[in-house]
């Protein structure tokens, strides 16, 4: 991708038809030969070995010729040897100097894209691209790099190459649908027939929720339906310290308080703390106490209706510990209810939850060093950074210029979601020694699990689509979607398992990768470091804002909220990539035999299919899928 409109450098005429040959093999040597490059920036440190063993492929031929012709008068031949070099050094030079320029137009042509040309200062970056922040980021620097589809890599890496030379970009910049644009924001709209429910009030809800940044977002967002339902006062949420997320932060720390109770004031009652006479009680012993246990995932209205709300009448209060998932989309009591909930959960997600003034001053800085751009852009930049992006650009140069386009990729290839999936990636006995151990320690209910069932096949599980994505086959994607070597890609975190030996792939064929720790310095990162929902939300923003935003796995959450909010907020110009995984499955399963212009033909119908605009249908996600009456409303 990179900077859309950059002129192209003319292709050289050869007049050597041989050394053409020769150098065209030097330019389009696949991803396993480019060991001397610096993967997340795309530099050539030094090509001298190179450089020499060309020379000698491309000269000795011909000097071997010559001296055929001379061989019959040898003595003649060794007597006026300096005149055959006076003869032809004329020629020798010519040839030298087209070499030359050719090793120059060739580093000229990966500087075009050089990751300096985008970053705000050199002296932010590592010389590696992904800075090592733990172990979970390059588990191993010294491993070397793991391939499952070296063949294709090869297919990758020359049809970027061409591409190179072309100004045709690819169609996925562009949302393809124009009918997305017909839909608009209205969660935020009164709704008469709520005034005055809340005379009565039937008790108090307090909410504990357990995961990441974007399961609390999907806790709170259920939180205030189910408030709604039961026609109740929340209590602002509360979120449990995990030493997997090993974060401490509260509501207050990521969400403005005051702002998502005016927001969500009239709709339904929002305080910050019990009232004195339920404060000191004990509500386990109470019995008010619900878990997860308690509720199936994706409960049922009816259910809270049945279970709970008697709960809620006897003890003045109910806490529900770890809530999450555990709210169902349809069905509902009434067609009332129905509108009056979804459309509660919209304007929670998309309205009430603005980030602190912190973060949106962190995201703002981050979002200004990917697009060299300093002026908002799109309504997706008011919602997720406020005041913090000014509304026009600060010079003349700077809206002359106008902002990069980048795409973003959630890369879903953590070491617990790797170990969770059963599945195997290339890494041989090594590989599956890691993960088990991961496993044993980390999910010993999966093991007991297993021990007592058949365990589907790793194959098997990568023909059904269940396995996550490898850097490779993401990059291997992209590729085949027609993005260009030079295309700038944003990766939302940056703990992927197996690091470098398995990032390798992705940077060979896209060395213009950046993260939130290589934009940023580590005093600008500090007022958010060591809180991983705060970084996080860093991500979350990134994403929402991309020209273009690509996943892998589109049952994550992250995936989910964040082409929930580019739907609800992107007015058909915020397309987003969704891989079919089963169907990917298939194609590469041919890697040996496939041809590349196959190749292409079938991803691009792949996610063509998956960006086709859809009306929410019955029981999907209305934070990934926004379009509905309840949440959005058809233009005039």
């Amino acid at each position: 991708m990179g900077k859309q409109g950059t002129p192209r450098i003319p292709r050289p005429e050869f007049q050597n038809a041989e050394l053409f040959l020769e150098m065209k093999d030097y330019q389009f040597r696949g991803p396993e030969t480019l060991t001397c490059c610096d993967p997340s920036i795309g530099r050539r440190t030094s090509w001298v070995g190179d450089n020499q063993r060309n020379s000698k492929t491309v000269l000795l031929p011909g000097l071997k010729n010559d001296s055929a012709k001379y061989s019959a008068s040898k003595g003649i031949y060794g007597g006026k040897r300096h005149l055959w070099f006076r003869k032809h050094v004329r020629s020798i030079a010519l040839m030298l100097g087209l070499m030359g320029f050719i090793l120059l137009l060739d580093s000229l042509m990966v500087s075009i894209f050089d990751l300096g040309k985008f970053q705000h200062h050199s002296s932010q970056r590592e010389s590696s691209g992904l800075k090592e922040q733990d172990r979970g980021t390059y588990i191993s620097e010294a491993e070397p790099p793991i391939q499952m589809y070296g063949r294709l890599l090869n297919l990758a890496s020359s049809a970027l190459a061409k591409k190179e030379f072309k100004q045709e970009k690819s169609s996925f910049w562009e949302e393809p649908y124009h009918k997305a644009s017909a839909w608009k924001p209205c969660a935020d709209r009164k709704d008469p027939t709520n005034l005055g429910r809340f005379d009565k009030n039937n008790g108090y809800i307090l909410i504990s929720a357990n995961g990441g940044l974007n399961q609390q977002r999907v806790a709170i967002c259920n939180a205030v339906a189910v408030a709604s339902l039961l026609n109740a006062t929340l209590v602002l949420p509360r979120f449990l310290y995990s030493n997997v997320w090993n974060d401490p932060s509260q509501f207050g720390d990521i969400y403005q308080e005051e702002y998502f109770m005016n927001i969500l004031k009239g709709e339904i009652n929002i305080v910050k703390e019990l009232p004195p006479h339920l404060g000191s009680v004990d509500i386990e012993a109470r019995g008010s106490l619900v878990t997860d246990a308690d509720l199936v995932k994706e409960a049922k209205p009816v259910d809270y209706i049945r279970n709970i709300l008697p709960l809620l009448l006897r003890n003045g209060v109910v806490h529900f510990l770890g809530f999450g998932n555990r709210l169902g989309f349809d069905p509902l009591p009434s067609e009332l209810q129905l509108n009056l909930l979804q459309r509660l959960r919209c304007k929670c997600n998309f309205h009430a939850l603005k980030f602190v003034p912190k973060i949106q001053q962190v995201g703002s800085l981050l979002v200004r060093r990917i697009r060299k751009y300093p002026a908002v852009q799109s309504m997706l930049d008011k919602q997720l950074l406020g005041n913090f992006m000014p509304s026009n650009p600060s010079s003349e140069h700077d809206a002359a210029s106008g902002p990069f386009k980048y795409l973003a990729l959630h890369l879903r290839f953590e070491v617990d979601m790797v170990a969770y999936s059963l599945c195997e990636f290339g890494g041989g006995e090594n590989e599956k020694k890691e993960l088990q151990a991961y496993r044993e320690i980390h999910f010993p209910l999966l093991i007991e699990r297993l021990k007592n069932s058949s365990r589907i096949s790793p194959a098997d599980l990568r023909k059904l689509g269940r396995c996550p994505l490898t850097p490779e086959e993401a990059a291997l994607v992209l590729a085949g979607l027609g993005f260009k070597r030079g295309t700038y890609i944003y990766l939302a975190g940056s703990h992927i398992y197996g690091g470098k030996s398995r990032m390798d792939s992705f940077t060979s064929l896209f060395p213009n990768l950046v993260t939130k720790e290589t934009l940023l310095t580590s005093n600008e990162l500090a007022p958010l470091k060591n809180f991983s929902s705060q970084l996080a939300a860093l991500d979350f923003i990134a994403c929402a804002t991309a020209n273009v935003f690509a996943m892998t796995d589109s049952g994550s959450q992250l995936s989910s909220l964040v082409s929930g909010f580019r739907t609800y907020y992107g007015g058909g110009r915020a397309p987003t990539l969704r891989p079919n995984k089963k169907r990917l499955a298939a194609i590469l399963s041919e890697y040996d035999t496939i041809g590349w212009n196959s190749f292409e033909d079938r991803v691009k119908k792949m996610i063509e299919e998956g960006q086709r605009m859809r009306v929410r249908g019955h029981g999907r996600s209305i934070y990934r899928q926004p379009i509905c009456p309840e949440c959005m409303c058809r233009a005039q």
